[in-house]
């Protein structure tokens, strides 16, 4: 298969002149198209999209607005524009100038941090591909489109670096990640989050609202490396992810104003009632935040982990904002805060701060998803509504690390397994929750109508009006 590098894969990493990832691209792209056939959104193939396209990293280059088929959309690889002065801020090789190529002595290390972070983007488009079949609006199944075209961009960004940098090894690792499958027993992804299902809209609404969230902070990590073509195009990943929580805000937003409108109208803040009105009462909006929040900040790993002082040590990930710290950016002697199991007690203790790098960026990660959560909580307030939906304590429903044996409550109270056993469902999206959301999805695709649970959007894409034809069906 001959590619023309100008026209199908937009780029600025001159592709065209490099003949050994020429071929290797040539043996993988047929597979990445058999893969989105096979896994990509389901019933879309044949669909015009009103899609947005990165064919440059220049402003008037990277958001270029037209009706695409999808599987002819043109995924890029972009890399920021290059530092050449540019020096590694942190570890041990701290004042060094960035790497153009792999040091030997951390290869296995970066190659496992890029396949990590690219396993991450096919996931999301799998576990997202029969959402289409029950969009609530074509402006919500435009959005849930271009969420995915862009994951596959993002992976074609890892695939780049791996093919690019690694040899062999990389070839097999691009491989593997069209192999792998969310939620498959025999080859899941690799992170847990993304094996779950999401298997509704408000599902897939607090997915992009917490988990692409996630996305953004450890690619604000990773725009610290050393590695300079790894930070450069990190870089230029969070320009497109930040759509994608754009999309989750802005999308539980529209269900939490829909609801406190039936709410004012009908004078009723009784769940049953609501439900039976169709739309998502505020506890069931609360139970699905408690859970993907809390499988969420599992993404970030162990509290304390030798793995991260490693990473940090040899300049491959830093932390978020990196430059900003006033310290050594050595960290040998420094402590942080982290959450202790004492007696079945949660306590404060102190590690030291290189091995507690995961816990300071999720405490980093915390903090901005309190913030959007206030935002949703002036919506509420805004019609007079006395609920507040609240970030549950980071110990709540947690399956990795030292608290991942401990049943806690939302607030942070240590509680019984019996109590646990007792109030999972009024803390946890529960089976039945599910079955009620579920059956309130029924597909939306008349331009300008939308379903009674959720709210139109008070701007909609690229200045449009929202009666426009975001998706156009063959």
């Amino acid at each position: 298969m001959n590619i023309s590098y100008a026209d199908k894969i937009p780029n600025n990493v001159d592709l065209g002149s490099d003949k050994v990832l020429q071929r290797a691209l040539e043996h993988w792209q047929p597979e990445f198209l058999k893969w989105w056939a096979d896994m990509g959104p389901e019933g879309s193939h044949t669909a015009d999209v009103y899609l947005r396209t990165a064919v440059s990293v220049h402003p008037s280059g990277w958001a270029n607005f037209d009706y695409v088929k999808m599987p002819d959309y043109r995924w890029g690889i972009f890399l920021s524009p290059a530092d050449g002065e540019r020096k590694i801020n942190f570890g041990d090789h701290k004042g060094e100038p960035a790497w153009q190529d792999v040091p030997g002595e951390h290869r296995a290390n970066l190659r496992r941090i890029i396949v990590t972070q690219g396993d991450t983007e096919p996931a999301s488009v799998e576990q997202q591909r029969h959402l289409g079949l029950t969009c609530p609006s074509l402006y919500d199944l435009r959005n849930l489109f271009q969420v995915n075209v862009e994951e596959g961009r993002h992976l074609w960004a890892m695939v780049y670096l791996l093919q690019r940098y690694f040899g062999r090894d990389g070839r097999e690792e691009a491989e593997a990640l069209l192999q792998r499958r969310s939620g498959d027993q025999d080859n899941p992804r690799i992170l847990g989050a993304f094996n779950e299902k999401t298997p509704d809209w408000l599902a897939f609404f607090m997915f992009t609202y917490f988990t692409d969230r996630d996305g953004k902070f450890q690619l604000l990590a990773l725009t610290e490396s050393g590695f300079d073509p790894l930070a450069r195009t990190t870089r230029f990943m969070l320009m497109e992810e930040a759509h994608h929580m754009y999309v989750g805000e802005s999308g539980v937003g529209r269900v939490i104003h829909r609801t406190c409108e039936v709410m004012a109208q009908h004078k009723t803040d009784d769940p049953t009632r609501l439900r039976a009105l169709g739309v998502i009462d505020l506890p069931t909006i609360q139970r699905y935040l408690n859970f993907h929040f809390s499988v969420t900040i599992d993404l970030f790993g162990a509290d304390v982990s030798s793995n991260a002082a490693t990473f940090y040590s040899s300049g491959l990930k830093g932390r978020y904002g990196e430059t900003t710290y006033a310290d050594d950016h050595l960290l040998r002697d420094a402590l942080y805060p982290v959450l202790q199991v004492v007696e079945g007690r949660l306590e404060t203790g102190a590690a030291p701060a290189l091995n507690a790098l995961n816990e300071k960026l999720r405490d980093d990660y915390i903090k901005d998803s309190v913030a959007g959560v206030g935002r949703w909580n002036r919506i509420i307030r805004k019609v007079g509504i006395p609920f507040e939906l609240t970030v549950p304590h980071k110990a709540f429903n947690r399956k990795i690390g030292p608290l991942a044996g401990l049943k806690t409550a939302p607030d942070g109270r240590v509680v019984s397994e019996a109590e646990w056993a007792g109030k999972q469902r009024e803390w946890l999206a529960s089976d039945e929750d599910r079955a009620f959301v579920a059956s309130l999805m029924g597909r939306v695709a008349t331009p300008g109508a939308y379903a009674n649970w959720i709210s139109p959007p008070t701007l909609a894409i690229n200045k449009q009006p929202n009666n426009f034809e975001f998706v156009r069906f063959n």
